[in-house]
């Protein structure tokens, strides 16, 4: 988040100096107090989301604020209206980022901020429509293509465009790799607010507040030089059609879209390396003041790095769901009498919700629904060892579903004695439609059929790894031709944001309205209570639970 106080202190700072110096020189000539400005009684333009176009940025430097002349004590008032005006001008520039900043950090995903800085840069620029490309330097993904005020099919007519032709493209071509070291951060811990490239800018807040002398001289040996990454200019276009040299295609496409002006900006930072770059259009040959570059560059800055941190955090959830995806059954067995379909989808943090169905001897059928406790790698670990536990315990004596869970049971208990588990196994003879089953604090399964949508009543008990010595009687159910066993983890009814009671109702509902014409298809029946639990689908929950759905018809 953009703190703006010591930019408005340093600012109040420079302009008091320079409205003083004015003054001394102006007394000095004249030998008369100094009189009100004559830009002053001009009238002011409207500002444009917050930004005051009319108001000068001040002169950058690093070099410290001379001292006040002691004849300064003596002369007039300054006039404060001139201050004033300019004091409130950037108060309204600095306000504006501080508060696009706080919106862009609530983004908790990569698209969400990406349109988030669209809209954001749009407002600072002026512009209606805009286009965000994500593209690692590192090329290791993911990417993709925003638009703002553009349909996908206007996006897709852009990038018919020759790369080489378009700003954005160029400037992403243009880009090096990332340095291969990061750069030193600053050993105050201050965050600073570089200018950007041709943009005038504010002072540095933290060159002004901690200057070189008040840092200690640090013992460690200087870090190795490096050579970090060069962020290159902003590519503004300010009359696309009037270019001689545009591309024809490019110029077919701006006349079909109907924008006649461009500027686009890199995503990059020394820091972050290469993301991506973003261009915004304007219907009218127009680009921005030199005030609205500068302060879209400080936003694109803070941007960068939350794009780079939210990427990061994207990488890891991929290589979590990958490695929870390897621990599952690459496919499902084909039993005569039964078809199977399963549904799984794990977390942002990597739970350990897993699902299992494997062939036994006289071709019966075993199958596994559970959760193991905690998030993350360690609980996907424990999962894949509880799951082939589970898997040698049913081939050897999967006839009775309380001796598998109770040798489970015992083994999570001496090996993994912090962990809990909950756990379901059923042990199916397809053709006789026969299913015995056990449960440990799990989630009682869910029986659809044309006559009857009705959960099994399972006996009440422990989770695994909870009691001494755990024991659950087993229960017997005979399935008609046609009707469907859904077996699930406590997940997908977390997933739902309702209390417990609420949403077994809302799955109980969701059962029964499957349509005729998908009650023959096992995979059908658990898309449809999918889509009709979980509307918005299972990528919604920025920090959803795992859900595993595992749907056994029997024909």
């Amino acid at each position: 988040m953009l703190d703006i106080a010591p930019l408005v202190r340093v600012h109040v700072d420079a302009l008091l100096a320079a409205q003083i110096d004015m003054g001394v020189c102006d007394a000095m000539e004249r030998n008369a107090p100094v009189g009100k400005p004559a830009d002053m009684s001009a009238p002011h333009l409207p500002k444009v989301a917050g930004i005051d176009a009319t108001v000068p940025s001040p002169a950058h430097t690093t070099a410290p604020v001379p001292p006040v002349h002691p004849s300064v004590s003596n002369l007039p008032a300054i006039p404060g209206a001139m201050i004033q005006d300019r004091l409130a001008g950037w108060v309204s520039d600095l306000t504006t980022l501080h508060e696009l900043t706080e919106r862009l950090i609530r983004t908790g995903s990569l698209d969400e901020a990406l349109r988030e800085v669209l809209r954001a840069g749009a407002a600072l620029v002026g512009a209606r429509r805009g286009m965000a490309v994500l593209e690692p330097g590192d090329g290791l993904g993911p990417t993709s293509t925003i638009g703002l005020g553009l349909a996908h099919a206007d996006l897709g007519t852009i990038e018919t465009v020759p790369r080489s032709a378009t700003s954005y493209g160029r400037i992403l071509d243009g880009l090096p790799e990332p340095a291969p070291t990061r750069a030193v951060p600053d050993p105050a811990g201050a965050p600073g607010f570089p200018e950007p490239t041709g943009a005038p800018g504010f002072p540095d807040p933290v060159a002004s507040s901690h200057p070189a002398s008040s840092h200690p001289a640090s013992s460690h040996p200087a870090p190795a030089p490096h050579h970090p990454m060069t962020v290159p200019d902003p590519i503004a276009v300010p009359d696309l059609l009037g270019e001689a040299e545009l591309d024809p295609r490019q110029r077919e496409v701006a006349a079909r879209l109907g924008y006649a002006a461009s500027y686009a900006l890199p995503l990059a930072t020394e820091a972050a390396g290469k993301l991506g770059a973003v261009v915004w259009l304007y219907d009218e040959p127009a680009e921005p003041a030199e005030r609205q570059r500068h302060l879209v560059g400080l936003y694109s800055r803070h941007a960068t790095e939350h794009l780079a941190r939210l990427l990061e955090l994207e990488r890891a959830r991929v290589q979590v769901a990958t490695v929870a995806e390897e621990l599952l059954p690459s496919r499902l067995p084909r039993v005569p009498g039964v078809q199977l379909a399963a549904r799984h989808r794990t977390g942002p943090r990597g739970g350990g919700d897993w699902y299992d169905a494997l062939p036994l001897p006289e071709g019966a059928l075993g199958l596994a629904v559970g959760s193991v406790s905690g998030t993350g790698p360690s609980a996907l670990a424990a999962m894949g060892r509880l799951r082939a536990s589970l898997r040698a315990y049913a081939v050897m004596e999967g006839e009775d579903p309380v001796a598998v869970l109770s040798d489970l049971e015992l083994l999570l208990r001496l090996t993994e004695p912090a962990r809990s588990a909950t756990a379901l196994f059923a042990y199916s003879e397809p053709k006789q439609r026969r299913l015995v089953l056990a449960g440990a604090g799990h989630t009682p399964p869910l029986i659809i059929g044309d006559h009857r949508t009705e959960f099994v009543e399972t006996s009440l008990s422990a989770p695994l790894g909870m009691l001494s010595c755990w024991e659950a009687p087993s229960i017997e159910i005979a399935p008609v031709p046609g009707e469907t066993v859904l077996l699930y983890t406590d997940g997908l009814l977390r997933r739902t944001g309702d209390p417990m009671d609420r949403a077994f109702a809302r799955l109980h509902a969701a059962a029964a309205s499957v349509p005729k014409a998908d009650r023959t298809d096992a995979g059908a029946i658990a898309d449809h209570v999918l889509r009709t639990l979980l509307p918005e689908g299972l990528d919604h929950a920025v920090d959803g639970e795992d859900v595993v759905l595992l749907a056994a018809r029997f024909e």
